[in-house]
């Protein structure tokens, strides 16, 4: 069974009992540990629909980074903040991704994706993202100048995914999986329903949580589907049901996914919840609910790799 550490964020302006922050998940022994609140108040959570919280995270050696919706954060392993950085092009970021000496975020509010150079810790590239009539291209600009694109959220990119092939991203409103290569070549890699998240190449073809749907999709090249139901609950357990002012909280809201190896994926869910799948037997392995307040949304998950 893997450790998993994720994020969670509070829609709507509530806080009380909220457990928006990050957490590691050990599902052998069925412990959760929380690192960060976000009752804190140190950190700026704000960001689209009142979602509150940390969201994307990725790894560099003993670092770790995790986003807010206009800052970079960096811990070490014991969760003590090292450092954080800021960009005029970075809003409402949602996922972020490392390979090699660079990080990847999303940037929602411009339709961009964000670099940021690991050595340096600085942002050095930004690459607002356009669909024309005759397909995608992508715009490179200076995130240091004010020479970069004006707001948008034509797309709500929501998700980055890198590896040797080149710059995978996706959003709710992009139709589509779409590939990146540099040099701003942007080709589709396959399309998508509307309102995806998560969405990355897996095992020959893509892999998504089908939000709107209330489930996880892995659909291969040939058309073969798989499809893994969204946990939910009797609507008499959950709490604060129907007042949240965001207006989006609702069970089964799937955000938050990632790979533990070919067969195994975890994905996360509302209220906060994070599942445990079998693609090998299409099966739930295990589940741990983090609260039944409504509130309360899983966004960013990986495996803890320590």
């Amino acid at each position: 069974m893997p450790t998993l550490i994720a994020t969670s964020v509070v829609r709507g302006s509530q806080k009380g009992e909220s457990h928006g922050g990050v957490f590691t998940l050990d599902f052998e022994r069925q412990n959760v540990e929380q690192h960060i609140d976000w009752n804190t108040g140190e950190i700026d959570f704000a960001g689209r629909g009142a979602d509150r919280g940390l969201r994307g995270i990725a790894f560099d050696g003993e670092r770790i980074y995790i986003a807010a919706s206009d800052e970079l954060f960096c811990y070490d392993r014991s969760f003590q903040r090292i450092g954080s950085w800021r960009c005029a092009y970075l809003k409402h970021c949602h996922e972020i991704c490392v390979l090699d000496r660079l990080l990847f975020l999303t940037s929602t509010g411009f339709d961009s994706l964000l670099v940021f150079d690991l050595d340096q810790a600085r942002f050095v590239r930004g690459i607002h993202m356009l669909k024309q009539t005759d397909g995608w291209i992508g715009v490179s600009y200076d995130p240091e100048s004010e020479s970069g694109p004006r707001p948008s959220n034509e797309h709500h990119i929501n998700m980055v995914h890198v590896d040797s092939r080149g710059v995978f991203f996706s959003g709710l409103k992009t139709r589509a999986l779409v590939h990146y290569a540099g040099d701003d070549r942007v080709t589709e890699f396959c399309s998508l329903p509307r309102g995806t998240h998560n969405a990355r190449p897996f095992a020959g073809g893509v892999l998504f949580n089908d939000t709107e749907s209330d489930c996880l999709r892995v659909v291969k090249q040939s058309g073969r589907q798989q499809v893994l139901k969204i946990r939910h609950y009797d609507p008499a357990t959950i709490r604060f049901a129907g007042v949240d002012d965001s207006r989006v909280a609702r069970q089964g809201f799937g955000r938050g996914l990632c790979v533990i190896d070919e067969q195994t994926l975890a994905g996360g869910s509302s209220p906060s919840t994070i599942t445990l799948y079998d693609l090998r037997h299409g099966r739930e392995i295990a589940s741990v609910n983090l609260t039944m307040d409504i509130r309360n949304a899983i966004h960013g998950l990986e495996v803890w790799p320590y």
